[in-house]
């Protein structure tokens, strides 16, 4: 809403322009202006001569051209590219000559920018508030011509503008305002509707006035935002500007021909490999005899916005009226001046022309048809049928020699720890635009497979290639088309490869061969015992087989990578050796002949160790770990001498239980026997019976608790001596 808010306010504006004439009059100026600046002319635009594509969404682009004398190259970039173009923006002028400025529109509101100016525009004023805001300044106003009461131009001050009511008709009253001017003669009142024209005199005024109107043209526009680079030199110099903004990646696609087994030339029997670069141009100017370089890295970019005005909120202190301080003065900060960074990428100058135009591959001719005739005359069909699909194969062999028409432009060498194409030649392409570049062009090794994971397809393998990157290139990941036999043989998805690098890629699926896992049974044998710490360790050692069966059913043999997962807690100990290892597979190579059966077989194994501890073993579980036949002589010694210390410990264990279950019955005949007491008289014969058993349990209870006292501690001498054989006790 607020911007067209202010369009509304620049046509209105633009409406009073016949009414305001902003231009000086230096015949009415009696204090004349300082010397305005050396004037400054708007250079032609800056070309973009080199683009620079990255993998991280971004691109650097580099423009250059000429300026003379002092002069303001002027370009407009997109708002949500002005943050990046803060950032990363470099200049340079080639020549001797300085960059003074760079100045760009400003992000602030364009209500408090306007307020910042001697005319506050906010609000699409009037005339009338237009010439309130500047009492004081010196202005010429030029009358319509019907007016006779008033000269045809008055020369004056502006003192403000009143409204007086004024009769209009018999009995109607209106407001008229009237512009009120001191003059050479004194001061004169002006009907503001008779005023035509309105010449100030003050530059300086002239220049605000401009200046806010351009604010009001700028933020009317919140698509583009304009970037003015001030040039200070004498003569004719080149300027170079860079800077990286936001580009969409560069990507690769590949097409791969197979070799035709069957061609005489060596050449033929070699895989060919063409790459192709997609690159864009979204942005709304055309790339017209660009330099261009592809580099395969992805540096770190971030965003941060740089281009909205930060404010801080400021506490507003009153003056202290009696505090007499003096001036306070601090030490100056570690302020660092950081260079500007060097141009970018260093690129080729001096390219040769091309276009990206290529020609469409002609249609291959189609097979005949085959007639209802038989005899010699169907012989002879069969014949030229014949003829005619070998011709038919060979026409799209020759289709299939990409590298006779299409021809790579770009030259690729390493950058660092990164890689780049550099295409040989300018380029041109129009905006919002695409274009697809040759950039890889050679023969490659690569050996012809059939790929089986039971995790991707169970019952048959894929057919596939083992690519080795022989073209000294890195080539990106991307997709890749194969044509074998003339034509279309499937699709591949390749990941990075570097020179030298092999990687496995799989485009079909093998339906002349089929797959069969069979698991057997797992194996678990004991293979150690031993003691540490009092701990019985048993090492059980699990035996997996995993048997892969391939039917060949096709004409041709069959070279067979088998997929097998890598579990690092298991040893591979079959007698067949993985021919690769990835980080997570291993793979076998099975070869089986046309019309035959094969198999591998894979073994490993894996150690798991389970722990018994003596201190809570029974005797069971100890006789159990004696009559294990893996068990060693010391082992079993140590367990026979851990046996009888328990044994001694338990027997006495049960003594001193034993004891304590006496004493209890005693104690609890004693309760028995006091009740009685107290219910029967001391004269009774039971009553002198009951006291005699009394006294004979009081001596019986003292022997006990005495032999239960060297029982506990016999008990636990005996525990002692078990636990401190279990905690030193280590056998193999």
């Amino acid at each position: 809403m607020k911007r067209i808010l202010y369009a509304t306010v620049a046509l209105g504006l633009a409406a009073c322009a016949l009414a305001v004439w902003v231009r000086p009059t230096t015949s009415i100026a009696q204090n004349p202006d300082p010397q305005p600046l050396p004037a400054v002319q708007a250079a032609e635009p800056l070309p973009i001569k080199q683009v620079v594509l990255f993998n991280a969404g971004v691109g650097y682009f580099l423009r250059e051209g000429k300026v003379k004398g002092n002069a303001r190259v002027d370009l407009t970039f997109p708002v949500t590219d002005i943050n990046d173009l803060l950032k990363s923006m470099t200049l340079r002028d080639l020549d001797g000559g300085l960059i003074t400025a760079v100045s760009y529109d400003s992000n602030d509101p364009v209500e408090r920018t306007l307020r910042s100016f001697a005319i506050n525009f906010n609000g699409q004023p009037g005339l009338a508030n237009i010439l309130n805001q500047a009492r004081g300044h010196k202005v010429e106003v030029l009358l319509q011509p019907n007016v006779t009461t008033q000269p045809g131009k008055l020369l004056g001050t502006i003192v403000g503008v009143e409204k007086q009511k004024v009769a209009a008709g018999k009995d109607a009253v209106v407001e008229v305002e009237q512009l009120n001017l001191w003059c050479s003669d004194g001061l004169r009142s002006i009907k503001l509707n008779e005023v035509q024209r309105v010449q100030f005199a003050s530059a300086a005024l002239e220049s605000e006035v401009r200046r806010a109107l351009e604010v009001i043209a700028s933020g009317s526009d919140a698509i583009r935002k304009s970037v003015s680079i001030n040039c200070q030199g004498a003569g004719e110099r080149r300027v170079r500007v860079g800077y990286v903004l936001e580009s969409p990646i560069w990507k690769t696609s590949y097409r791969l021909v197979l070799p035709n087994e069957q061609a005489k030339e060596e050449q033929a029997k070699q895989p060919y490999l063409q790459g192709w670069a997609i690159v864009d141009n979204p942005s709304d100017e055309d790339w017209s005899e660009v330099g261009m370089a592809l580099i395969s890295s992805r540096p770190i970019s971030f965003r941060m916005d740089l281009y909205t005005p930060l404010y801080v909120q400021r506490p507003l202190e009153k003056l202290e009226l009696f505090a007499s301080l003096r001036p306070q003065t601090y030490g100056g900060g570690l302020n660092q001046n950081p260079e500007l960074p060097a141009d970018g990428v260093a690129l080729r100058e001096n390219f040769q022309k091309a276009d990206l135009r290529g020609a469409a591959p002609p249609m291959a001719p189609q097979a005949p048809g085959f007639g209802g005739r038989g005899g010699a005359a169907a012989d002879r069909d069969r014949d030229e049928a014949r003829r005619q699909a070998a011709d038919l194969g060979r026409e799209l062999q020759k289709q299939m020699d990409l590298g006779a028409s299409v021809k790579s432009v770009a030259t690729a060498s390493q950058l660092g720890d990164n890689f780049q194409y550099f295409i040989d030649h300018t380029v041109t392409l129009p905006r919002q635009k695409s274009a697809m570049l040759p950039i890889v062009g050679t023969a490659i090794e690569a050996q012809r497979l059939s790929i089986y994971n039971p995790a991707v397809l169970a019952k048959h393998p894929l057919l596939g290639l083992r690519l080795k990157n022989t073209s000294n290139l890195h080539l990106m990941q991307g997709p890749l088309t194969i044509f074998d036999g003339g034509t279309y043989a499937g699709d591949a998805k390749i990941l990075d490869l570097q020179p030298k690098e092999e990687r496995l890629i799989s485009y079909a699926i093998d339906l002349g061969t089929e797959m069969e896992v069979i698991n057997p049974n797992q194996v678990e044998r004991l293979t150690k015992l031993h003691i540490d710490n009092g701990v019985v360790v048993r090492t059980v050692r699990l035996r997996q087989e995993k048997v892969y069966r391939a039917t060949n059913r096709s004409q041709t043999d069959r070279t067979i990578w088998i997929e097998h997962p890598l579990r690092h807690d298991f040893t591979l100990v079959s007698q067949t050796k993985p021919v690769e290892e990835s980080r997570d597979m291993r793979r076998f190579e099975l070869k089986v002949a046309a019309g035959k059966n094969g198999s591998v077989t894979v073994t490993e194994e894996k150690d798991v160790q389970t722990t018994i501890s003596l201190s809570n073993a029974d005797d069971g579980a100890i006789r159990v770990l004696l009559d294990t036949p893996i068990a060693s002589e010391q082992v079993k010694k140590a367990l026979t001498k851990a046996q009888a210390l328990r044994a001694s410990w338990a027997q006495i264990k049960a003594e001193r239980e034993q004891k304590d279950r006496d004493l209890k019955e005693i104690t609890d005949d004693q309760a028995r026997l006091r009740a009685n007491l107290r219910e029967m008289p001391t004269t009774a014969e039971a009553y002198k019976r009951y006291l005699t058993k009394f006294d004979r349990q009081e001596e019986e209870i003292e022997r006990l608790q005495g032999v239960i006292r060297t029982l506990r501690q016999r008990e636990y001498e005996a525990r002692t001596a078990y636990e401190a054989y279990l905690r030193n006790l280590r056998v193999e």
